[in-house]
């Protein structure tokens, strides 16, 4: 695992090119150089070259592609498709020596100036302090983005109120698709333009495009664009809370009006241009500014009857992905991140898979930088996945003996690893997946020596690790940290019926200072029936409640949630015996958990040494 990262970024934008190197010692070496920049500041794909070259390559020959060191900018994603090589002769795509080479979906923005005089909807008395730039074209487009970097630090889509402070919804009237909320929260803002709604929903959050505005005295009434709407005010988990004792807080984003703290910026779409609020020190004539474009950098795809395989990726990061979905239509999950297209409240209570069921959804995926679907022997090693606006690697489905060791994930909107099947969209979530054709179930895959940190800083409800049907996986030595809401989440369906998991292992992992926003969550987290699954020998501490959850002590190092059956727990160090066992089947076994647990296996929890940054000096 490389350390110090961050001080990669601090190079000139390039394009790449392959040159052919003479082959060595029974392999075949190709250098993705990084030579100059492009006269229309654009880098040329060279996404083709690359197919081409693989297309002639022999399959009894091992293969490196080896990556100069700087930013290779992708005009569309890498797709390795069908590229089945046999184990012996792999594909390798591999950082050149001493080199840290960067897959980047982003594109820069330059040329910053002193606003000298703003549009209208601003604070005048910025004036002097707000810089702005053109926005990017591609293909004649003006780029839409919803996350920026400056000098490697994400910066902060103009919000209110600022910090980590929230507001307090007055009312909430699902009949009508009405929010009421105090006046005073608009600033002065009485036309929706563009203006969004991030509300906290317990254990996920929503972000609902406001429609309308009517100011009522001291309060304001909004309402929200469709499809979100219907889905936010029909959907009853998670919960929407206004009560006496507990109002669900809120904030608001992307107005100019709110342009007023260093770190914030806002883009104007329509006059072609973006306007940032720098930071103490920054110097925008010299600032390095990124907006992602790509929402896919890499994807591995093969055939299900015969999967990509035999693919290594080795010292790559991978940069800059985009999410536009919550722009276009809103984003309203049910849980870690996975978003309803219909939910609805069951009268009377129960279906033919689940009896008790009182809701219905219909989810979607949230897509990541790096996907890999109908694959085998996929390896990422000593890579590093950061500034991401969804998720950071998926495994989808029809996936089976892969491996990610010793990655860094970092400063991502969703997920940070995501992996097997939740539900398809077809498919109402509840129902137990178990399929005719098991090879579709992600099997006897490992996740080991990891840093999972800052992910879900987009979509709170995110995970650091996440987990649906899968069977045979190993999630073991990780450090899982920084989150706002579970550390590792495994299991889906919320039923005690047969379906596609077992066998699944979580050891030895160091989690902590997790749940540090949203509530009901937890440091290690299953779901449904999943014979065989070990939790075991890992260290969970520093779980901290933020003081806007509706119920502060709702927080467990070890939450096994309904229909979890056939699963133990053992050896677990944790400052104190808080565990939840919610509607559980049968079959759970509980063994030795708590602070009694020796010293030494909290010790070895974690990264092992080979995979630890080095101390410093």
């Amino acid at each position: 695992m490389k350390a110090n990262s961050s001080i990669r970024h601090g190079i000139i934008t390039v394009f790449s090119t392959i040159c052919l190197l003479a082959p060595s010692a029974g392999a075949l070496d190709i250098l993705m150089a990084a030579p100059a920049t492009c006269p229309n500041g654009l880098p040329r794909s060279t996404v083709g070259e690359i197919a081409a070259q693989l297309s002639k390559i022999p399959t009894n020959e091992p293969v490196h592609f080896q990556l100069a060191d700087g930013i290779h900018e992708l005009t569309e994603p890498l797709i390795l498709s069908n590229l089945t090589r046999p184990a012996d002769f792999p594909v390798i795509i591999e950082a050149a020596p001493g080199a840290y080479p960067i897959l980047s979906g982003g594109i820069e923005i330059t040329n910053w100036q002193p606003a000298a005089k703003l549009p209208i909807g601003f604070s005048k008395s910025l004036s002097k302090v707000i810089y702005t730039a053109k926005i990017p074209k591609i293909h004649g487009q003006t780029c839409e983005f919803r996350q920026l970097w400056v000098n490697d630090l994400k910066a902060i889509r103009a919000q209110e109120p600022n910090g980590d402070h929230l507001n307090r919804l007055v009312a909430w009237n699902k009949t009508n698709q009405v929010a009421t909320i105090p006046a005073a929260a608009l600033c002065g803002i009485h036309q929706a333009d563009g203006l969004e709604m991030v509300i906290d929903q317990v254990w996920e959050i929503a972000v609902l495009r406001v429609r309308s505005i009517r100011i009522q005295g001291t309060n304001a009434l909004l309402t929200f664009r469709q499809p979100e709407s219907q889905i936010e005010f029909e959907h009853p988990w998670p919960p929407v809370t206004v009560k006496t004792n507990y109002q669900a807080p809120f904030y608001l984003v992307n107005s100019a009006k709110f342009l007023d703290t260093p770190g914030e910026w806002y883009e104007d779409v329509s006059a072609g241009k973006i306007y940032y609020y720098p930071r103490p020190g920054e110097d925008m004539t010299k600032a390095k500014v990124f907006a992602p474009v790509l929402e896919t950098l890499v994807k591995i795809t093969g055939a299900p009857n015969q999967p990509a395989a035999n693919i290594v990726f080795k010292g790559i990061t991978f940069s800059y992905s985009t999410w536009l979905r919550p722009s276009q239509q809103g984003h309203v999950p049910l849980q870690a991140g996975m978003f309803m297209l219909a939910a609805h409240k069951l009268s009377p209570r129960g279906t033919p898979y689940h009896r008790g069921l009182d809701n219905v959804a219909w989810i979607g995926r949230p897509p990541a930088a790096v996907s890999v679907e109908n694959a085998a022997h996929i390896t990422f090693e000593d890579c590093t996945f950061e500034h991401l606006a969804s998720a950071g690697l998926d495994f989808s489905a029809r996936t089976h003996d892969d491996s990610v060791t010793g990655c860094t994930f970092r400063d991502i909107g969703g997920n940070g690893l995501q992996w097997g099947k939740f539900s398809d969209t077809n498919v109402e979530t509840h129902v137990p997946y178990l399929p005719s054709d098991e090879s579709e179930i992600c099997t006897r895959e490992t996740i080991a020596n990891n840093l999972v940190t800052d992910c879900g800083n987009e979509d709170w409800g995110c995970v650091g690790i996440a987990m649906g049907y899968v069977r045979g996986v190993k999630i073991e030595h990780n450090d899982v940290c920084n989150l706002p809401y579970t550390g590792i989440s495994v299991g889906w369906g919320w039923t005690k019926a047969t379906n596609g998991m077992s066998d699944n292992l979580i050891h030895a992992n160091h989690v902590h200072d997790v749940a540090r926003r949203l509530n009901d969550t937890a440091g290690i987290y299953l779901l449904s029936a999943q014979p065989g699954t070990v939790v075991s020998e890992n260290y969970i501490h520093d779980l901290h409640m933020s003081e806007y959850v509706p119920d502060p002590e709702h927080w467990f190092y070890l939450y096994l949630d309904e229909g979890s059956s056939f699963i133990t727990v053992r050896d677990n160090w944790c400052p104190s015996e808080k565990f939840l066992k919610n509607a559980n089947g049968p079959g759970n076994v509980w063994q030795n958990n708590g602070p009694q647990v020796s010293d030494a296996i909290k010790n070895a929890a974690g990264l092992q040494p080979a995979f630890q940054p080095p101390s410093p000096k």
